[in-house]
């Protein structure tokens, strides 16, 4: 059952998706998009996976001013789990291949995402001080996934600098969403996902920082995130 419920849950993404083309090409590049068709494909793979959910501190999501949203990455579900919870006016980051995927890497290139190629990581971050023109300048909030890779689980990676330069260069707050670990493992006959617990914290400011206080950035951010995510307890 569970191997079915993952089917399931991805192919509604793929079907979401198609009919999303249409909503899309109706309104190219608009950053709100991305923000509906997340809830609705979050919505519906959390139903299909039979996943629970509790997220805490959702209030501390600003909704009036542009922010760097910043998540820790473990799994492909991850976009069950955090797709309602994005910002107005969200663009998110992923790398290349993404464009390739039938009908989710259409809909996002036309919702104006981020697309980077993590093999030339000096152009990576010049792409992300580029976003800060859009952060300011259109308004727009960045979701970014800063380890660049699944965990799996195994714990909070290190940092890449992308998001931190963003935010600086913008001068616009980190929002730090934190997801308790999880393995990709079901529960009972039944085939539900093992419940998971997030927390979003309060923004951190950035304005008045430079570049020379990205390191001490990072290294703050993720001390908190890593005690965060230590202590979340998934739901019962």
């Amino acid at each position: 059952m569970g191997l079915l419920r993952k089917f399931l849950a991805w192919l509604s993404m793929l079907v979401i998706c198609l009919f999303a083309l249409f909503f899309y090409l109706a309104r190219p590049f608009n950053p709100d998009n991305n923000r509906y068709l997340a809830w609705v494909i979050a919505r519906v793979g959390r139903a299909l996976l039979g996943m629970k959910c509790t997220i805490t501190g959702r209030e501390n999501i600003p909704v009036d001013r542009p922010t760097v949203v910043i998540a820790n990455h473990q799994h492909n579900d991850d976009l069950f789990m955090l797709g309602g919870l994005l910002p107005p006016r969200t663009v998110t980051v992923g790398k290349k291949a993404l464009i390739w995927v039938p009908f989710f890497g259409q809909v996002f290139w036309l919702g104006g995402n981020v697309i980077i190629d993590r093999s030339r990581s000096n152009k990576a971050v010049a792409v992300m001080r580029a976003t800060a023109d859009a952060i300011s300048k259109e308004r727009k909030s960045l979701w970014v996934f800063p380890e660049g890779t699944r965990s799996r689980g195994r714990g909070l990676q290190s940092f890449k600098k992308g998001a931190f330069h963003a935010a600086v260069a913008a001068g616009a707050p980190i929002t730090m969403v934190c997801v308790s670990q999880y393995y990709d493992r079901t529960i009972g006959w039944s085939g539900r996902r093992e419940p998971v617990a997030i927390k979003v914290l309060p923004p951190v400011e950035t304005a008045g920082l430079t570049a020379d206080d990205i390191p001490r950035l990072i290294s703050e951010c993720h001390a908190t995130m890593a005690a965060t995510i230590d202590s979340l307890a998934p739901p019962s």
